[in-house]
């Protein structure tokens, strides 16, 4: 049976026997006898003391509980000392295999939740727990200095730390970088503070509490807002107006302009021909919807001249900018002129936008993919476990799910 030298994880060993014990299987090893050099006086010694079987957990073979029980053989020194004989199977002190620690690693970061890899494994969630902790203390390095281009962005985490966290990500290669426990302005502020002496630019959401922090902390650095935050007010705002104009049509018409509301958002040039049809049905029955409406196309109009001039004709964007200012006050319409008022207040940080070729787009599906993560664990209370798993789960993001 010299074929099951190859098999991985018993390499290095010699196999004697196997058994099926109750759908459990078996594996009886030893290791070949060597001269091996004392740990205390460092002399070299091949005297065997004693043997010693020692029961390890091993991973499963086709969908079987394994464990290997290995002939540990002594040595003994004339010195007194006496040492166990080195392996590639086990480490000290340990009752799994190596590359069972090797696979439960792995799968702690990538697998769904604790318990269920307990159970692939074999072992108790607390086990699984235990090894994940041990894993986040070796791998997650504290924060010294940010990078000068970063992203931030909250979302949704409930645990005992609160119910909103702060995530930290350099805006470059779009890497997580940190985790704060809550959004508070003075949480933000202490933090950026201690780390952020490196940062010139910050890209985030139109958050008044995030500028007031940032600026507090850093001085004057370029704030970028993120497109997608800003265009989105100009897309609430005519929803207010089909809301408000809906209410005065027949019941039929009310029901199925809801149903249609994505035609409102959608490029003109991007509609169908049923979708065009029914665009023109329900502009014709509100006069001020449908200025509302070319407000918004001439919105999308600017913002399509912005992305193709923002990073050389500036002072052009700018004054576009205020010729849709202007009609957007002639039209007197409250939902728009309410709209802008947030985009005046956050103009700097908008045309900073077409400047800069950063956004907040990853982070936003960093933040999709940390709310699959803590469905599927039906909730982490612990911050400190959370920010590990986000962290580390990107960081293995590269790494598949096998050993060797």
């Amino acid at each position: 049976m010299n074929f099951i030298m190859n098999i991985p994880g018993l390499k290095g060993v010699i196999p004697t026997r196997f058994e099926d014990v109750g759908g459990v299987i078996r594996i009886y090893v030893e290791v070949e006898r060597k001269v091996h050099r004392c740990p205390s006086c460092q002399n070299r010694t091949s005297r065997v003391h004693d043997y010693r079987i020692q029961k390890i957990h091993h991973l499963k073979w086709f969908e079987r509980q394994t464990q290997i029980f290995y002939k540990r053989r002594r040595y003994a020194c004339s010195c007194g000392k006496r040492f166990s004989e080195k392996n590639p199977i086990v480490q000290r002190y340990q009752r799994t295999s190596i590359e069972w620690n090797q696979a439960v690693i792995i799968r702690a970061v990538k697998g769904k939740t604790f318990k269920e890899t307990g159970e692939n494994y074999g072992v108790s969630a607390t086990t699984i727990v235990r090894r994940f902790d041990q894993l986040a203390r070796c791998e997650i390095r504290p924060v010294e200095d940010l990078p000068s281009v970063i992203a931030i962005d909250e979302y949704k985490g409930d645990t005992r730390e609160g119910k909103y966290q702060l995530i930290i990500a350099d805006a470059v290669t779009r890497k997580p970088i940190d985790i704060l426990p809550n959004r508070y302005k003075k949480t933000i502020k202490h933090y950026l503070q201690k780390h952020g002496s490196q940062v010139q630019m910050v890209v985030m959401d139109m958050s008044q509490s995030f500028k007031a922090a940032v600026q507090s902390a850093l001085g004057r650095p370029v704030i970028i807002a993120d497109r997608f935050h800003f265009c989105r007010y100009i897309h609430w705002a005519l929803d207010g107006v089909r809301r408000r104009c809906q209410q005065s049509f027949h019941d039929y018409d009310r029901k199925k302009c809801k149903r249609m509301k994505h035609v409102f958002h959608k490029s003109s040039t991007k509609l169908n021909e049923e979708e065009r049809w029914h665009l023109q049905r329900y502009l014709e029955m509100s006069e001020e919807l449908r200025r509302a409406y070319e407000l918004k196309e001439a919105y999308q109009t600017w913002f399509s001249h912005a992305k193709e001039k923002g990073t050389h004709l500036m002072g052009e964007v700018k004054e576009e900018l205020y010729e849709f200012y202007e009609l957007v006050r002639r039209s007197e319409i409250p939902e728009m002129n309410k709209a802008i008022k947030t985009l005046q207040n956050w103009q700097t940080e908008i045309l900073n936008s077409f400047i800069y070729p950063y956004s907040n787009g990853f982070l936003e599906g960093i933040n999709n993919s940390t709310k699959v993560l803590k469905r599927n664990a039906f909730g982490f209370r612990s911050f400190d476990r959370f920010r590990a798993k986000i962290l580390l789960t990107h960081q293995y993001k590269g790494i598949g799910v096998h050993i060797g």
